[in-house]
């Protein structure tokens, strides 16, 4: 099958990259169940920041990408790109209602031939085993005989301007060989570092699964050790550098683990080797440590309050930044929400700034308003560097130290003596 036409759903951190990078070679509809989205990029704003406004009117203006939040609209395409979220509920199990929701809209339009590929992150086996009946039963079409489908893992770092959709090397996958070769050569043709076509689907949905689990578990094995440095009174930071002078050592360093993968993506392995009667301890403990610094910033924080014999109850503690990572909008998974929570927890009143941050995202997700503009750092009696924006990296941290404000940083990024305390 010659493509002639692209359909990419979702137009999130991960389609619309996908969308703008097809449609410089292709005929692209960038579909979004979301109407604000749409018109938004439209207008050439992307909240998301991942693609300039000129970038966005360029693309748009050639006529080879087509926005639209009516699913008629992806009609003629045929091939389907799906890349809606895949988050986690509240007793940490995967929640496939957006893929699965995506899934049946393009089994509505689906013809015989087409390919639906899948770049949302899932456990092995999901996409032939949850997604693929979905597509028979909506679409009347028998899979590998009317329709084809595959898998391709997204790997976007957002915020991250040199690691970007065509300078990380794809891995690919189909549904039989023939699709697998024709999925691979689609997007090599859009991929400069190239592509790695896998042997099968559920060998490509576990390199995603795994990627992101084995980078968990290294962090959760350095959050560990500045657990029980802290109780040694000895710096993490110094000792992870004076280890990091031997060659093979990995440079980890410890932090708050949130994000869209990370602090996600091993809960669906965990899931699907819970369901065929294998608890993975490995990986879930490594979670537990994670999922666990929140609450030890805060109380560290409180501590060294007490020392410095500021009253609790009551005091004014800052947290610059509220996104999981730094010069990036997103905040889902956000871990500093557990540093609010336990601060209030102990009764102090908790302010954060982020400018990155949307005001009305954290409103709406976390029940947390943000500050409208800079705070002065001296009316605190505590500042917490949650997230490195480099706007943050240049505050005089120094002086209200030593005027006795409690400094404390997560990301280990600013000068010793400029804190009281790092991770």
């Amino acid at each position: 099958m010659k493509t002639q036409k692209i359909a990419v759903i979702g137009l999130g951190y991960v389609g619309l990259p996908l969308a703008v990078a097809f449609a410089e070679k292709y005929s692209v509809v960038g579909y979004d169940i979301d109407s604000k989205r749409i018109n938004d990029l439209k207008k050439c704003h992307d909240v998301t920041r991942e693609i300039s406004g000129i970038e966005l009117k360029n693309v748009l203006s050639s006529k080879q990408l087509l926005l639209s939040d009516n699913i008629e609209a992806i009609g003629s395409c045929q091939v389907f790109i799906i890349t809606v979220p895949t988050p986690i509920n509240q007793f940490k199990a995967p929640d496939l209602e957006p893929l699965l929701a995506a899934t049946r809209s393009v089994a509505t339009v689906l013809k015989r031939g087409d390919i639906v590929v899948y770049e949302s992150t899932v456990y092995p086996g999901c996409t032939e085993e949850d997604c693929v009946p979905v597509l028979e039963k909506h679409s009347g079409l028998r899979y590998n005989i009317d329709f084809f489908c595959g898998y391709s893992p997204e790997r976007i770092n957002p915020g991250d301007k040199i690691n970007t959709l065509a300078t990380i090397k794809k891995v690919t996958s189909g549904s039989t060989p023939e699709i697998a070769e024709e999925i691979d050569l689609l997007y090599r043709s859009i991929i400069r570092a190239g592509t790695y076509k896998a042997q099968n689907i559920k060998v490509a949905e576990a390199s995603k699964a795994i990627e992101n689990a084995q980078r968990d578990l290294n962090i959760s094995f350095v959050n560990e050790l500045a657990l029980i440095f802290d109780r040694m009174e000895i710096d993490t930071t110094e000792v992870l550098e004076a280890a990091a002078t031997k060659w093979n050592f990995l440079r980890f360093k410890p932090g708050l683990v949130g994000g869209h993968c990370i602090g996600v993506d091993p809960y669906y392995l965990t899931h699907k080797a819970q369901q065929l009667g294998y608890n993975p301890e490995v990986i879930l403990s490594g979670r537990t440590v994670n999922d666990g610094m929140g609450a030890f910033v805060a109380q560290k924080v409180i501590k060294l309050m007490i020392r410095k014999d500021i009253k609790i109850k009551g005091a004014r503690v800052l947290i610059l930044g509220f996104t999981f990572k730094e010069n990036c909008p997103d905040t889902r998974n956000t871990k500093v929400i557990d540093v609010v929570n336990e601060l209030k927890d102990f009764g102090v009143a908790v302010d954060v700034y982020d400018p990155y941050a949307s005001k009305e995202t954290v409103q709406e997700e976390f029940g947390l308003s943000l500050m409208d503009s800079e705070p002065n750092l001296s009316d605190y009696q505590s500042v917490i560097l949650a997230v490195a924006h480099d706007e943050f990296l240049t505050l005089n941290f120094l002086e209200i130290k030593q005027k006795g404000t409690v400094v404390f940083d997560t990301k280990s990024c600013l000068r010793k003596d400029f804190v009281d305390s790092r991770l």
